[in-house]
């Protein structure tokens, strides 16, 4: 068996593995034992291994500071006390308790990217269910996953994917992200709306919903972290106007906001850290290692020669084209490498904004068909079953592919003809 071969099976593998759980082992897992294979073997060296992980610091630091930012809400009930706000003023109904979970979901995919989302708001939004005693959660519980990547190329700062696609100092300016991503986002939310709406009105109509909701209060704690978040979140977009890298200035804003929270309100450390999802950084290094080894089969090169010969003569269609590639080969090995390879495919063949736009929006829009298409689907995977909740893969695709097809559609068509 060839290099070539053993390189591409062994990746075929990890990402059969990171979909499927065997044994139930966790995600993180199988993407390491694949990164260990492929230095194992000699098919990537040690140095060009340690190149891949590398390539991944700013998603790392950005993944560590969004990650406590939101163990920290969590901790001190900041979400809880949103959830209870949009619980009580649904006032009985359960369609106006979707419309407001779902503005809720918005906000926090927006400002504190679509892992918080996936993180927190998911067992903030089944604890007000439980609180409203709603008889089916799961519609409810079903916009914690999809508002999670349909929002989220609204700013830069919405998804680690965004850091991956335009990485190396190629994040466009504010402005710029504005005038491509405003319009196809605003279309994204909408569309993903109506259609799991749709999808979810029978669940809905029939369930009744408790209006005598008991409000949670908000403490002293869950003010400081409120205001830390707004701080981050101001903070993030400067450095996004200044076409600054997000990581570093994530990472610090998450420490020192919870080490500022924490010495106030003094409270111990411990609870904070053992709640971060630690095990998310293995995946995503050992995914990235993976996808150094396929770069090394010359995959960057031939995809960008092909990319760059049909885009000049068909702009429009390459960027409908690649959008729409992208968005279903994410779901077959998760958006993040796939985002790294889209990414560099995009940068080394020079392509222009909108087929760069496209491309970005099938990574971030496109893993809404499947349970394991995202990082912030497989966490909000996670988040359902400390809550004893459950969700087969069979189930969820029968949805994605109900709301994610025509909202990704409708974006790239707005993106084409803006």
């Amino acid at each position: 068996m060839n290099a070539l071969t053993m390189t591409w099976g062994i990746a075929g593998l990890t990402a059969l593995g990171v979909i499927t759980r065997p044994f139930s082992a966790p995600e993180a897992i199988w993407a390491v034992i694949g990164a260990v294979l492929l230095v194992a073997f000699g098919l990537v060296g040690p140095a060009d291994a340690w190149a891949g992980v590398a390539k991944g610091i700013d998603v790392y630091l950005f993944l560590i500071g969004m990650m406590l930012l939101s163990e920290l809400a969590r901790q001190e009930g900041l979400f809880d006390w949103l959830a209870s706000v949009a619980t009580a003023n649904a006032q009985g109904s359960p369609k106006r308790l979707f419309v407001l979970i779902y503005a809720v979901g918005i906000v926090v995919t927006v400002f504190l990217s679509n892992d918080a989302t996936a993180v927190v708001l998911t067992p903030a939004v089944y604890a007000a269910c439980k609180a409203a005693r709603v008889r089916d959660p799961m519609p409810y519980l079903l916009i914690c996953a999809f508002i999670a990547n349909a929002a989220s190329f609204v700013l830069p700062i919405s998804n680690p994917a965004n850091l991956v696609i335009f990485g190396g100092g190629d994040m466009p300016p504010l402005s710029r992200w504005l005038a491509t991503f405003g319009l196809p986002s605003i279309v994204s939310i909408m569309v993903t709306f109506l259609a799991l709406y749709w999808t979810q009105r029978a669940s809905i109509k029939a369930d009744c919903i408790a209006s005598d909701v008991q409000h949670v209060p908000l403490s002293a704690g869950a003010k400081l972290t409120g205001f830390a978040l707004c701080g981050t979140a101001a903070l993030l977009l400067g450095a996004s106007a200044l076409h600054f890298d997000l990581g570093l200035p994530t990472f610090l804003a998450g420490c020192l906001a919870t080490a500022t929270v924490l010495i106030i309100t003094r409270k111990s450390p411990d609870e904070t850290l053992k709640g971060v999802s630690w095990s998310v950084l293995p995946l995503v290094a050992g995914l990235f290692v993976v996808v150094e080894a396929l770069n090394r089969t010359g995959l960057i090169d031939t995809l960008a020669h092909y990319l760059a010969h049909y885009a000049s003569p068909s702009p429009t269609w390459v960027a409908a084209s690649a959008g729409t590639v992208v968005a279903l080969v994410s779901n077959l090995i998760n958006n993040l490498p796939a985002g790294l390879v889209a990414g560099s495919t995009v940068q080394l063949a020079h392509m222009s904004d909108k087929i760069a736009g496209a491309v970005l929006i099938g990574i971030d829009l496109g893993p809404n068909l499947s349970i394991t298409g995202s990082l912030a689907t497989i966490l909000w995977l996670g988040a359902l079953r400390r809550e004893g909740q459950q969700i087969d893969a069979w189930a969820f695709i029968k949805v994605g592919i109900v709301v994610m097809l025509p909202a990704l559609a409708a974006s790239l068509a707005v993106l084409a003809i803006q």
